[in-house]
């Protein structure tokens, strides 16, 4: 019997295929929030598979009736950056060919220059600049009015995806923001998906009545994965290269992951390497994984600690050391934590969300790296 040799569990990158493990419900949500051309922010911590489950929706569209743009703002840092990654995206998704992307690219944005090249891949790819002549605004005008221009022309539906979208408020103004709760209110045929992966800034976009985007569209959190979906999809991918794991240590890696997907498949990626066709996973080789996991990120996590202050250490360790969410302002927890006040729990848990090593989570917080929280329980816990 043939087996499979390549290692089925994916993390780190965009995730597709049968390796994405179910999210059902939420593509269906999803889905249908495009297709009702809903205005849609969609949040959770970092690494929890928010691009993988866009971009498997957008799979889902006929480019013959639907134009999907995926803008990445993850590189962007002012609004001149964010009108070229907008024009590059909206280009990409109305053309392929190296002649239709410059003149699919003239005929959208005027107030721009396209040019093509190809990419590692031999893939024709458009790039826009902007000049120090360029004037910003205008140009500005013009991106975020071309999806209600397409879907008028085209008669095509459209969905415009803005990943990472926290990252406007680096822009030095809210001017982007201002402009962009201006047009999406009026543009009825064009779905807007905004992905954010700093809840805390997400949240207050949309939440805070001084944000120009106040209630401007509805909001999906996205959380873990359930263990349930986690049995079938780790036990399968297992038993395809002949190797067995029970039911009981899959609850250990989801129990120690806390079903966060890139910490749930890194780990079951460690212990599959480990197995050897025909064999069984057992409690031994489980901890091997998890020590051999820890060891390779001690370096970075060791520097990590090293750079925190002692009262956000001990706000760390008090949390980890939590098996079920704490009331991180109570008395009672400052005080087994060492913390001596309220006040000094809340400088620290500022400090810390700012750099993102915690996250809100139901009223308390949790520790977004899972295998930095386990670090922690083993390395810093006596």
């Amino acid at each position: 019997m043939t087996r499979n040799r390549i290692n089925p569990f994916e993390y780190g990158g965009v995730v597709a295929g049968d390796s994405f493990c179910n999210r059902a419900r939420e593509k269906a949500d999803l889905a249908q929030a495009i297709r009702n051309h809903e205005k849609l922010f969609v949040f959770s911590e970092r690494r929890f598979g928010k691009t993988s489950l866009v971009r498997a929706v957008l799979a889902g569209f006929s480019k013959r009736t639907t134009v999907c743009a995926y803008v990445d703002l993850w590189p962007t840092d002012n609004e001149a950056t964010f009108v070229t990654a907008m024009a590059k995206a909206i280009t990409q998704a109305m053309s392929s060919s190296v002649g239709k992307l410059l003149e699919t690219g003239k005929s959208l944005f005027s107030n721009l220059a396209p040019s093509v090249t190809l990419d590692e891949g031999g893939k024709p790819e458009v790039n826009f600049g902007v000049s120090r002549h360029t004037r910003i605004v205008p140009a500005l005008d013009e991106v975020l009015e071309t999806p209600a221009k397409i879907a008028a022309k085209h008669d095509r539906d459209v969905v415009i995806v803005l990943d990472e979208f926290q990252q406007v408020l680096e822009y030095g103004g809210d001017r982007v923001e201002k402009k962009l709760r201006s047009v999406i209110q009026n543009h009825r045929e064009v779905a807007y998906i905004f992905l954010g992966s700093r809840k805390h800034l997400i949240q207050k976009m949309f939440m805070d009545r001084a944000r120009p985007l106040y209630r401007a569209g509805g909001h999906y959190p996205l959380g873990p994965i359930a263990e349930e979906h986690w049995i079938p999809f780790i036990r399968e991918r297992f038993a395809g290269a002949g190797k067995k794991i029970s039911q009981g240590l899959i609850h250990s890696i989801c129990e120690q992951t806390q079903g966060h997907p890139f910490y749930t498949q890194h780990l079951s990626h460690a212990l599959w390497e480990l197995c050897e066709p025909g064999a069984t996973v057992t409690e031994e080789l489980f901890k091997e994984a998890l020590r051999l996991l820890l060891q390779r990120e001690n370096y970075a996590y060791s520097t990590l600690w090293e750079s925190l202050a002692m009262n956000q250490r001990k706000f760390l360790k008090g949390i980890a050391s939590e098996a079920a969410p704490v009331k991180p302002f109570a008395g009672e927890f400052v005080r087994r934590s060492g913390l001596g006040s309220p006040s000094n729990a809340q400088r620290a848990v500022d400090a810390l969300l700012d750099r993102d090593v915690i996250d809100r989570e139901n009223g308390s917080f949790l520790i977004t790296d899972r295998f930095f929280r386990l670090w922690v329980q083993r390395v810093q816990l006596p």
